[in-house]
């Protein structure tokens, strides 16, 4: 992966991330701000910490733009370290959550529960961690049986995912309540969402982030490779392996609240690197603000660039996502960096 960085020093790291920490604040105010229904500033701090809970913008901020907002700001986290972790353990900048099935396979869980067992759909995060967990371990395993090349990887996730896309079809095809709004769940989005759907999600996505930043180390080493990761003293195999299971509590805690965004688990980590380089440490704080600005930011959009229609936030991410996964690709040789 491309090493150079804009900030190379601590202080200049420093000042980055807290740029980026108040450029995030800034997006998760304008998400509660500006919307189809005019508010003032005034209205919206009432709505957070007045008394008034009655009106009609205090149920707006609260029941609509609250939950929305920390939707985007979870989902856009999750999804930016899910891709910082796969990318390293995979040694593949094309790696990400929606590419390589991680995606998919939870989306697919997601359906199977809610068409056999709708009563547990309480337990959505947990379904769609383990449909997410056997998308990367499928995918790992059909990339190293057939060769470890970067392309190989891809490949093997396009195909994976394309199979679990058919499976969600298919299952709502049979039973066509199971997933309520499926094409806003395809495309990815927020609209709907509620705080009793986040907090499922929450623990584990906040329980995985801590974990993965306190094993920043042991990423480190293993994106210096395997043999080298050996020789400083690290467990490849078991490290690898919880690292993957990590990135697919993220992945799929995400899917179960905001559907299929695609393409955050990849702009984001290479955009973070070119500012901050490989630490791991920065790299994930960096990726985790930056993805959380970023999908606020695109939902931001589209609740407001054709107002009052709305567009699935997805749409956005998806054209923001696909010419920088195509430049991406074209820019690697022959699936080297």
């Amino acid at each position: 992966m491309n090493s150079s960085r804009i900030f190379s020093t601590r202080r200049s790291k420093g000042c980055f991330l807290a740029g980026l920490c108040v450029f995030t604040l800034a997006a998760a105010v304008l998400s509660l701000w500006i919307g189809s229904v005019q508010m003032s500033p005034m209205q919206v701090l009432n709505a957070l910490f007045g008394r008034d809970r009655s009106s009609t913008a205090t149920r707006i901020v609260l029941y609509t733009r609250l939950p929305r907002t920390c939707a985007a700001l979870l989902a856009g986290a999750a999804l930016a370290v899910s891709g910082v972790v796969i990318q390293t353990v995979l040694n593949n900048p094309l790696a990400s959550p929606s590419i390589i099935g991680v995606n998919s396979g939870a989306g697919l869980a997601v359906g199977v529960v809610c068409a056999t067992a709708p009563l547990a759909q309480k337990y959505t995060p947990f379904v769609a961690f383990g449909g997410a967990l056997a998308g990367v371990l499928l995918v790992t395993g059909l990339s190293r049986r057939n060769g470890a090349a970067r392309t190989t990887v891809v490949l093997a996730g396009v195909a994976v995912s394309a199979l679990f896309s058919a499976g969600i079809d298919a299952v709502v095809t049979l039973v066509p309540e199971a997933l309520n709004g499926v094409s806003d769940f395809r495309i990815g989005g927020f609209t709907g969402v509620t705080m009793n759907q986040l907090a499922p999600a929450v623990g584990m996505i906040l329980v995985s982030l801590v974990i993965i930043f306190s094993l920043s180390q042991q990423l480190e080493r293993l994106g210096l490779g395997s043999d080298t990761a050996q020789t400083l003293g690290l467990s490849v195999q078991p490290m690898r392996i919880l690292l993957l299971i990590l990135a697919a509590a993220l992945a799929g805690a995400a899917v179960s609240f905001s559907g299929l965004l695609s393409f955050v688990g990849l702009i984001v980590p290479h955009s973070m690197r070119r500012f901050l380089g490989e630490d791991s440490l920065p790299l994930l704080v960096s990726s985790a603000l930056g993805g959380a600005f970023f999908v606020t930011v695109c939902d931001l959009l589209a609740r407001v660039l054709f107002a009052p229609f709305e567009l699935p936030v997805g749409i956005v991410l998806a054209f923001a996502g696909a010419p920088f996964f195509l430049w991406l690709l074209f820019r690697q040789r022959g699936g080297r960096a």
